[in-house]
């Protein structure tokens, strides 16, 4: 065991000053569902990634779900077809069936993580409504061969930029290259709200049928809401041909999603120091990417091509097949010297027990099945230093030592 024995946690959150006098405020002033500090973080968000629209909702998992359910509106019916990748975190899979839609998986790339473009046109049908890539890792996905089976097969797009805060893919930001895209804020990513999500669009009407959506599928849905900012009189509240109050017509199937007041604050506090975070972030990546390149008989992690920027989340470890020992005996190494991991997901149409019903059989996902099986990740975040990167590598080093 390695001597001096350090912490590396996987994860990590920054609370700023702003952040508390926030909160405190909000508190103090007894309006914490969403509100100002809401539409705040939305229209610094939008600004960030130079979209029209952001609408904040309570998890990364209804950002999918909602960016999905937009759909119905535009004429897909239940039972049809998403496109998704085999490999992501569970929610991936999970929201496609909250919204009522069949998922149709797609192997993965190996080296690369993300979902195989010279795939997906096999899997479309005359059902298929949507092609939804996964940055996994931060890594993104070749949108430009997804674009172009999209448009030829009349589909729409909807990013799943869950992890890929910051990332570039041939100078544009990941979450702008799609219809839609959908981002999770928890708290182990880039930009938090502590739990939360976030869905972008250029489209007026989407963003107003997003806006519905989180709030049960209210009728109201103006991009910032008297009643909920100020408790003001709002014009619109009864002026329709029924004379009814419009907070309680519900035009369609919606959810209950909304981002609270406190949750914001936070997010408000993460955006105003999101080039710091995200340039430690991108020095820890590269460092640690540089030693696990050292080891290229047992292991490897993703590669940044010139065309593309990595959004930093985390840094995954996959196992190669003669390498002598295990994904677990290494995990649990590093346990018991302090660096926490996780793994690195799983094959969900063959892997997770909440998919066996769909009839997918182990081995119909071989590249999703062997990263589950023999991957892992470790975090790379703001709070790590130099420190600790020299000893992760002294670490990994005594384990390769003595295997």
């Amino acid at each position: 065991m390695v001597a001096k024995k350090k912490k590396i946690p996987f994860g990590t959150i920054t609370i700023t000053e702003k952040t508390k006098k926030l909160i405190m405020a909000a508190l103090e002033s007894k309006r914490i569902s969403s509100g100002r500090l809401v539409r705040e973080f939305e229209e610094k968000f939008a600004q960030l990634y130079g979209v029209r629209d952001a609408v904040a909702v309570s998890t990364g998992t209804d950002a999918d779900a909602l960016a999905m359910a937009v759909l119905y509106d535009c004429g897909a019916q239940r039972g049809d077809e998403i496109i998704i990748p085999s490999l992501s975190f569970v929610s991936t899979g999970n929201a496609v069936l909250h919204v009522g839609f069949t998922p149709v998986f797609v192997d993965i790339e190996r080296e690369t993580l993300n979902i195989n473009p010279g795939l997906v046109e096999q899997a479309v049908t005359e059902r298929s409504r949507a092609i939804m890539p996964v940055h996994l890792m931060g890594k993104p996905a070749d949108m430009d061969r997804i674009n172009e089976i999209a448009r030829r097969r009349s589909l729409y797009v909807i990013e799943d930029a869950a992890e890929a805060h910051g990332a570039l893919y041939r100078g544009r930001k990941i979450g702008t290259l799609g219809d839609m895209a959908a981002f999770s804020l928890y708290v182990a990513h880039i930009i938090t709200t502590g739990e939360g999500g976030i869905i972008l669009t250029d489209d007026e009407e989407k963003a107003d049928i997003l806006r519905s959506l989180r709030a049960h599928g209210r009728a109201c849905k103006c991009a910032t809401c008297v009643l909920n900012t100020s408790s003001g009189y709002c014009a619109k509240r009864f002026d329709n041909p029924a004379g009814t109050d419009i907070r309680f017509v519900f035009e369609r199937h919606g959810f209950s999603a909304k981002m609270n007041e406190l949750e914001a604050a936070i997010g408000l506090g993460s955006l105003d120091c999101f080039d710091d975070i995200m340039a430690r972030r991108r020095h820890n990546f590269y460092a640690m990417t540089e030693i696990i390149n050292r080891y290229p008989q047992f292991m490897y992690t993703i590669k940044e091509e010139e065309h593309e920027k990595i959004g930093p989340h985390a840094l995954p470890i996959i196992l190669k097949e003669s390498t002598p020992f295990t994904r677990d005996e290494f995990v649990a190494y590093l346990e018991k010297n302090g660096v926490d991991s996780r793994n690195l997901f799983q094959s969900m149409p063959t892997q997770c027990a909440g998919f066996r019903f769909l009839g997918y059989k182990l081995g119909e996902f071989p590249e999703a099945e062997y990263v589950a099986d023999h991957g892992l990740h470790i975090g790379v975040h703001q709070d790590i230093d130099d420190d600790q990167i020299e000893y992760l590598d002294r670490v990994i080093a005594d384990f390769i030592n003595n295997h």
